[in-house]
């Protein structure tokens, strides 16, 4: 037998040839509400199969009749577009954290990197690197969507595992964030842009971004591409998200990948949450195989050329989800609530942070009237400083990144990189060096304000 086509190993393999024939079997259960309910060209896609009647699973979901109807009206125009930035959505559909702020989510299982430093074994760096990133999706398949950030809105988060994380909006049109970490062991950075596809009932997601982690111990550099995301029945029916096609994970150092293929939702949810591929040496030999679920475990075991398990050796797990709350309102893990906290924030905070926003926080205490007027403030305040900076001829500047004169090349379209610019860390040390470092940050009292014209209201 040859060697497994990296390209193609995903579906293959021992582990997987179960689930990729129920998966081919056919694609979810698709169940059209057209001349149902009146909608031209939407249905209902249910993971889990079922016979239940088409119009009783299209009226599940979070959305009350009248608002579900008002807003299909709303976005039909929109079908087949981009809507990232095009669309103000309302804030019964938000959860209260904002996108910055949810980058830092990553960082929970960050242990997984340290230990990628420490490894002698190139191929296993990978098993433990790619693991991480399995981890955080999770926390992807959350049904909420984060708030978009305010230009110049930032993230910051410290106590945990040694590390020093901040992030920030970046850009607004087209929107682009930005983010860093860093300890003892890594260095994460971020550059993060989306590019949508609205369908409907449905929103395909492609991660237009750059992810690059380097291990200090030896200066390794990985480079991540990640599969792209669909979120299943954003009007119509119980929203869901699966992420199915190819992550694959390159050290840059030496040529070594993994390739890992989340298989998508097939009849009846075969398949769904399930990963399995392999890792590569730089001649592209398949030397590891890894199985798992992106919502439970990741496992790994040694294989020989042909990817089949070398005789004598078992799988051994390399990642576990953690312990999450049960039945909790925003399906947040204890991870999630931590970040969403201020438990992680260091003395004076910066006034940009987003946990700070006067939406996120209504939103939180559950005043959905509230979040959604305060919401409405900030994006108007937004566009009033857009037209301060056309008037005076000025551009934004972010504080903690620049722009570079790198454009990176992704599946889905080139991306200008932001570089951190290490002024965080400068800003930090001299804060810690002030006289009142040792006083916390009064949050209850602090307002807001990400703002390139603080002044604004008063010309």
């Amino acid at each position: 037998m040859t060697p497994p086509d990296h390209k193609k190993q995903g579906g293959g393999g021992f582990f997987s040839s179960i689930a990729s024939s129920l998966s081919n079997f056919g694609s979810a259960m698709h169940k059209s509400v057209n001349g149902l309910l009146g909608y031209e060209g939407l249905q209902v896609i249910n993971p889990e199969g079922g016979t239940e009647d088409a119009e009783e699973e299209a009226q599940r979901g979070r959305w009350k009749l009248e608002d579900r109807d008002s807003y299909w009206k709303m976005m039909q125009k929109y079908i087949g577009s981009d809507i990232t930035s095009m669309v103000t959505l309302p804030v019964l559909i938000f959860e209260p954290m904002s996108m910055v702020q949810k980058m830092a989510e990553l960082m929970e299982y960050s242990h997984l990197l340290d230990l990628a430093d420490q490894c002698d074994d190139p191929c296993m760096r990978l098993v433990y690197a790619s693991s991480f990133f399995i981890s955080v999706y999770y926390a992807f398949q959350r049904t909420w969507k984060p708030f978009n950030p305010i230009l110049g809105e930032t993230y910051e988060m410290v106590n945990h595992g040694g590390i020093t994380f901040i992030s920030e909006q970046v850009s607004h049109h087209p929107p682009i964030s930005a983010g860093h970490a860093e300890n003892d062991h890594f260095i994460y950075g971020i550059t993060s842009k989306v590019k949508t596809k609205f369908l409907g009932n449905s929103l395909e997601i492609y991660p237009l971004g750059r992810t690059r982690v380097t291990l200090k111990r030896d200066g390794v550099v990985l480079d991540l591409v990640p599969p792209a995301t669909k979120v299943n029945n954003l009007i119509f029916g119980r929203t869901w998200v699966d992420s199915p096609g190819e992550m694959i994970l390159t050290n840059l150092t030496t040529g070594d990948k993994v390739v890992l293929y989340f298989q998508p939702c097939g009849w009846f949810g075969a398949g769904r949450y399930e990963v399995d591929g392999y890792v590569y040496n730089a001649a592209e030999e398949p030397k590891i195989l890894m199985t798992g679920k992106w919502n439970e475990s990741m496992s790994y075991q040694p294989c020989d050329v042909e990817g089949e398990p070398l005789p004598g050796t078992e799988l051994k797990e390399v990642w576990r989800l953690a312990e999450v709350p049960e039945n909790d309102r925003f399906q947040y893990t204890y991870f999630a609530h931590k970040i969403n906290s201020f438990d992680t924030a260091p003395k004076k905070l910066l006034a940009s942070d987003s946990r700070l926003r006067p939406d996120r926080y209504a939103l939180e205490k559950g005043d959905l009237s509230k979040a959604g007027s305060e919401k409405s403030s900030l994006e108007e305040r937004q566009r009033a400083e857009k037209r301060m900076r056309e008037t005076r001829g000025e551009q934004f500047t972010p504080r903690w990144f620049d722009p570079s004169t790198e454009i990176a090349t992704t599946p889905w379209g080139d991306l200008d990189i932001y570089e951190y610019n290490g002024k965080y860390e400068e800003y930090r040390a001299a804060t810690s060096s002030s006289s009142d470092s040792i006083q916390q940050t009064d949050f209850s009292s602090t307002e807001f304000n990400p703002w390139q014209y603080p002044d604004l209201a008063a010309e």
